[in-house]
């Protein structure tokens, strides 16, 4: 004889569904506060670097942006960006152009634009690769976005702008004495000097 219990109607179908039901809306509501955080940190990409510039001392790249025009170029920080191969192609492209212009120049002039051409370099010297030695620092500039200091070299009547870093390494005391000339002290009445006036 077999006996059969009572059947209780299950109810673990019911369960089933609500808890899929619940994951599937803590699931959406996941995803959609992941696509919110994807928008927030969205990473645009750069498709190519168009020029280079200095601004107060750093260095910011025009950069072209993938999938956008090239109206939404932008100019930005060298440290914000995470594209060195990109930068490396710009840099290299930039000396390769330059290099060709100094050629084509150099190959149109033949023998004489050689000897002119030494010249020329002996004459762009600049700074401290003159290899003059520093005699006093004249006045200062930052217009490019670095210190400059405008240095009068011994046994010379030129002067060249040097980059401030420099001339604190290789000519302290210049740089030391520069600073002292323009250096004023404020002084206040002792007070003795005080009584004096007063009498």
């Amino acid at each position: 004889m077999s006996m059969s219990q009572p059947t209780e109607p299950s109810t673990d179908g019911a369960a089933v569904t609500e808890e899929a039901k619940v994951t599937t809306a803590e699931t959406e509501k996941k995803a959609d506060e992941v696509v919110e955080e994807e928008e927030e940190e969205e990473e645009y990409v750069v498709e190519k670097v168009l020029n280079r510039r200095v601004v107060k001392g750093k260095v910011e790249y025009l950069l072209k942006w993938k999938g956008f025009s090239n109206e939404d170029n932008t100019w930005e920080p060298e440290e914000n960006l995470d594209c060195p191969d990109l930068i490396a192609e710009y840099l290299q492209k930039q000396k390769s152009a330059h290099e060709g212009k100094r050629k084509a120049v150099g190959d149109a002039d033949g023998d004489e634009s050689k000897s002119k051409k030494k010249k020329d370099d002996n004459e762009k010297l600049r700074g401290f690769a003159r290899g003059l030695e520093p005699e006093r620092i004249i006045g200062a500039t930052d217009s490019t976005g670095e210190l400059m200091f405008l240095m009068k070299w011994k046994h010379s009547d030129e002067a060249d702008l040097v980059p401030a870093k420099e001339a604190n390494v290789k000519c302290p005391q210049v740089v030391i004495s520069f600073y002292e000339e323009r250096l004023t002290w404020h002084s206040y009445p002792s007070e003795e000097e005080k009584k004096e006036e007063k009498n």
